[in-house]
């Protein structure tokens, strides 16, 4: 008779504990899960003269006399400018080989240094992937440095905030993944220029300094206040904190060729001064008999 009614009690018990957790079960919490997206102000639309420069299916490559402050001297070397419009996938960010209408165009700049250290030579890529709508950052940053001593590589993804990638083979650095929050990116005003000069960021703002810059100085990646000023044919952009100041002196008139440049760091002036200008499907010529368009370009 104890054990029948101990049974029943049970049961209920049961029923019970199973009702109440169905009343929970049916007034669950609203958690919204929608990204708050923000609304890029209005995309410049290309003319028709921008059309026929840039989107010939040919790059504007520019060689520079360079001549490179490296371990508190100067460095004779030569730099490239190769600048050219393309179709890129913002959410893999890569170039896209299939034509899709989620496709942004980009002008993508990829910026070249060589020069010697004594004995061993200095070689540093820059790539900057800046929407043609310049309405936006950057999609994509990278650079890479290469010497006799190793090499590193760093690069910054625009996606909800500024993801960053970096690999270097000095202590303290190495292998390092992080985020940072939205600046105007040193790298991108090399882009955003040959598009229109006028809307370049000038007095007081944010600015993540180039990446050549963090590396070569070993400095820390991140937002920094920064100055700028503009007049005619000449953007002169200044970071106090850093004792950085660089001058990009250009045309005035579309295309708005970049001339020469000055970037002076600690008291010492690197500076870059034009030498030739080719418009070519560079891709296409990589046989030998296209080796002379090298001397052409003084290279």
């Amino acid at each position: 008779m104890r054990l029948k009614l101990t049974t029943i009690l049970l049961s209920c018990l049961f029923v019970f504990a199973c009702k109440e957790q169905k009343q929970t079960s049916e007034t669950p919490q609203k958690v919204s899960t929608k990204k708050v997206e923000k609304k890029l102000p209005p995309a410049y639309k290309p003319n028709q003269q921008f059309k026929d420069y840039w989107y010939a299916g040919k790059a504007e490559i520019t060689s520079y006399k360079l001549e490179q402050v490296r371990y508190g001297e100067l460095r004779d070397g030569k730099a490239v400018l190769v600048y050219v419009t393309e179709p890129f996938l913002p959410k893999v960010q890569v170039k896209a080989d299939q034509k899709n209408p989620k496709n942004v165009s980009v002008l993508k700049l990829n910026a070249t240094k060589k020069f010697n250290t004594g004995i061993y030579p200095y070689s540093i890529m820059q790539s900057t992937f800046y929407p043609v709508a310049n309405n936006q950052h950057a999609l994509k940053v990278s650079a890479s440095i290469q010497e006799w001593c190793g090499q590193v590589y760093t690069q910054i993804n625009n996606r909800e905030q500024f993801e960053v990638t970096s690999h270097s083979y000095f202590e303290g650095e190495a292998d390092q993944n992080f985020n940072l929050e939205k600046a105007v990116l040193e790298n991108e005003i090399w882009t955003q220029l040959r598009i229109n000069p006028s809307s370049l960021p000038i007095g007081d703002f944010n600015i993540i300094p180039s990446l050549e810059y963090i590396r070569l100085k070993h400095k820390p990646l991140k937002v920094y206040k920064a100055f700028a000023e503009i007049s005619e044919g000449k953007y002169t952009l200044s970071i106090e904190e850093l004792n950085k100041t660089l001058t990009i002196n250009f045309e005035n008139n579309f295309p708005f060729t970049i001339t020469s440049w000055e970037e002076t760091i600690d008291g010492l002036t690197t500076k870059a001064t034009k030498l030739k200008t080719i418009n070519s499907a560079y891709w296409n010529q990589n046989s030998n008999a296209n080796s002379d368009l090298r001397k052409t370009l003084e290279l």
